[in-house]
């Protein structure tokens, strides 16, 4: 009666977490942190509010799953800008689709781009080990079969995708790559980006790079696959997904975007056809404005240079820690991931993530998560910087 291809789906990350520390009581009198969850918490732009209340008579109206004109050139002007893309190198009439939030065209775009059969064999979904749950749930929906690629500290944590065997590239149907990486923070490189894209064409496989952190950063401005592809002329082969959960602060109103080869985006939009809601109007509104203002992610940016700022001063030569060039997630080396969760729980009253939740264990060695924590930096500097202050005394 039910789907057998869902039986090895892992539970979310965040109901292990609830399981494991459901039986565990933080200590009396002291407020619980939460540094687990990526959602954040600074104030989003005033022109959200102003921006619905304006647009709030659209409400009625069923908005189209291609999105309005003025969002998606908005988009284009943004990549545009950001990318220092050449003049009409993406069409927002064919290149650009808009999101209800990126989980959806992450999820989705798996049953796009995964034949039944790869030069005759089960196709593979390769994905970086620790992983966006997401991918995994999106390879299960399909024929395609997981392969988890370790992103550990050995390989600067970005998986190396080129060293994968030949027989096994020539099953390869998709590839997901996330760069600023969640949960360790690490930016691909441009030679990176060149030589996967490469490998992407010569194997026929689409290369789908979830780009949502790209605007929280800490030193330098991280370069990005729509880059890669200017070099090459053309967009075959590879997607690229952003969001502004993240660069706006607007997690709720669940607003992204997929942009990339037109020929995945006219299969994409054919499916979403039957399984996705379209975009609100006042909320595409919203989206347009905020793609289209600079100043408010820069305000928003410096908030979490801030508390990389704290998290080094508390942290630094402790735990493995290094400033993450990119999101706002610290990786952090306790040894044994689960067992620091509970301590921090127990002893501190912080809610962090224990790592192996957000990986697979490897045949014939550790899950690559498992000495690791995940600590979401957020919350407010004050609230971060007690939460890191408290883990640090009960983890030293």
């Amino acid at each position: 009666m039910l789907n057998p291809r869902f039986e090895s789906l892992p539970d979310s990350p965040f109901r292990r977490l609830d399981a494991l520390l459901a039986p565990l009581k933080p200590p009396a009198g002291l407020a619980p942190i939460m540094l687990s969850v990526g959602e954040p918490t600074h104030q989003y732009p005033d022109i959200v509010a102003k921006t619905l209340a304006a647009n709030g008579n659209l409400y009625n109206k069923y908005p189209p799953l291609t999105g309005t004109n003025d969002h998606r050139s908005a988009i284009a002007g943004w990549l545009k800008r950001r990318y220092r893309l050449p003049e009409g190198f993406v069409n927002p009439e064919t290149m650009i689709v808009p999101l209800s939030g990126t989980r959806e065209g992450l999820f989705m775009l798996a049953q796009a781009v995964v034949p039944e059969t790869k030069n005759g064999e089960k196709p593979l979904v390769l994905m970086p080990n620790p992983f966006y749950q997401a991918y995994v749930g999106a390879a299960l929906s399909t024929a395609g079969e997981p392969v988890y690629v370790p992103a550990t500290a050995a390989n600067g944590f970005m998986p190396d995708y080129e060293s994968l065997d030949e027989a096994t590239l020539k099953r390869t149907a998709l590839v997901y790559l996330c760069s600023p990486s969640n949960p360790q923070g690490m930016v691909a490189s441009p030679e990176y980006l060149d030589r996967l894209i490469a490998l992407a064409r010569k194997y026929d496989f689409t290369l789908a790079v979830d780009e949502c952190y790209a605007e929280i950063y800490d030193r330098a401005e991280p370069r990005g696959a729509l880059e890669a592809l200017a070099r090459t002329g053309r967009l075959d082969n590879v997607v690229a997904f952003h969001s502004l959960s993240k660069r706006s602060s607007v997690a709720g109103l669940r607003i992204g975007f997929i942009v990339g080869d037109p020929r995945i985006l006219r299969v994409f939009l054919r499916i979403r056809f039957y399984g996705a809601a379209g975009m609100p109007l006042p909320v595409e509104a919203v989206a347009a404005a905020l793609w289209n203002d600079e100043p408010h992610a820069v305000e928003n940016r410096k908030l979490y240079q801030r508390k990389i700022d704290a998290a080094e001063r508390i942290l630094s030569n402790r735990f493995g820690f290094y400033r993450p060039p990119g999101g706002f997630f610290l990786w952090l080396d306790v040894g044994d991931g689960v067992a620091a969760t509970k301590k921090a729980w127990i002893e501190a009253a912080v809610r962090v993530v224990p790592g192996e939740y957000l990986s697979r264990d490897v045949p014939g060695g550790d899950n690559p998560g498992k000495r690791y924590i995940r600590v979401a930096l957020v919350d407010s500097l004050e609230t971060t910087v007690e939460g890191l202050s408290r883990l640090a005394r009960v983890l030293e």
